[in-house]
C-alpha cells in the first residue's frame, strides 16, 4: 500500500494546507471534553471562533449550551467550561454544545480546505489514526495533516507523533511514551501547586493523559455554519 505522505503541523497561526484528511489535536483540553461530551450523551458541538459569535448562536437556538475557555479559565455567560473532571459529572443527555476554545476549535476552524476534517486528543488518538488510515488506504498521493494546535507545548505534538505512527503503522512512539509527556508538559503543569487559579481543576490533566475507550471518532461537518462535529 502506497503509505500517505504526512505533514505534522504546530500552531494555529494561519489556514493549513489543503489534504485529504486533517486531524486536529488538542488534548489540553478542548477533544478531550469533546470526547467526554459525546460518551455523556452529546449529539453535536458547533464550532465558533469568538465569544460574540458564541452568544449570537445561543441567542437563536436558546436550548444550546455554551462551553468553552479564555487563557483556559471560564467564560462569564457560559454555560460549562473546558474542565474534562467536570464534564465527566455534568448531565449532557441529548444536549447540543456551543464550543469556543483558544486552540482546538481555532485550529479545527482553519483546516477546512480538508476533505475530511477529524477532531481529538490522545483519549480517542488510536481510534482517529486508523480511521484516518483507512481513509486513505488505496489513495494514491493521498496526504494527512495531522495539527498541533497548541503552538509551543509538548502535549499537542506529542500526540501528532503518535497519530503518525498509527497511521504509518509504525511505533516509535507508544502510548505511554505520549502519557508522560502530556503530564509533564507546561500545558499540564499550569494545572498544579499553589499558584494556579482556582478555577483549575487538578484532576484535569490525568484525563487527558489516558485513553478512554469508545465506538467512535470525532469528525468535522463542513456542510453547515457554524461547523459542528459528529461522532
Amino acid at each position: 500500500m502506497q503509505e500517505p505522505a504526512i505533514r505534522i503541523i504546530q500552531g494555529t497561526d494561519a489556514p493549513y494546507p489543503a489534504a485529504t484528511v486533517s486531524v486536529v489535536i488538542d488534548v489540553i483540553r478542548a477533544f478531550t471534553v469533546a470526547q467526554i461530551a459525546f460518551l455523556r450523551g452529546v449529539r453535536e458541538i458547533y464550532l465558533v471562533n469568538t465569544t460574540d459569535e458564541a452568544f449570537a448562536y445561543k441567542k437563536l437556538h436558546p436550548t444550546f449550551l455554551l462551553a468553552g475557555e479564555i487563557a483556559g479559565l471560564p467564560i462569564e455567560g457560559f454555560d460549562l467550561d473546558n474542565s474534562p473532571q467536570r464534564f465527566s459529572a455534568a448531565d449532557l443527555k441529548g444536549k447540543t454544545l456551543i464550543q469556543k476554545t483558544s486552540n482546538g476549535v481555532k485550529g479545527t476552524l482553519l483546516a477546512l480546505a480538508a476533505d475530511t476534517v477529524l477532531v481529538t486528543g490522545f483519549s480517542n488518538a488510536r481510534n482517529t489514526a486508523l480511521h484516518a488510515r483507512a481513509l486513505v488506504a488505496g489513495q494514491a498521493n493521498a496526504t494527512v495533516n495531522i495539527v498541533a494546535t497548541h503552538p509551543i507545548d509538548d502535549d499537542d505534538l506529542a500526540c501528532a507523533e503518535y497519530i503518525r505512527d498509527l497511521v504509518l503503522n509504525e511505533n516509535r512512539v507508544t502510548a505511554g511514551d505520549v502519557g508522560r509527556r502530556i503530564l509533564a508538559a507546561r500545558s499540564a503543569q499550569k494545572f498544579y501547586g499553589p499558584g494556579k487559579p482556582t478555577a483549575l481543576d487538578a484532576r484535569d490533566p490525568e484525563h487527558c493523559a489516558r485513553e478512554m475507550p469508545c465506538n467512535f471518532v470525532m469528525q468535522v461537518d463542513k456542510s453547515v455554519t457554524p461547523p459542528r462535529v459528529l461522532s
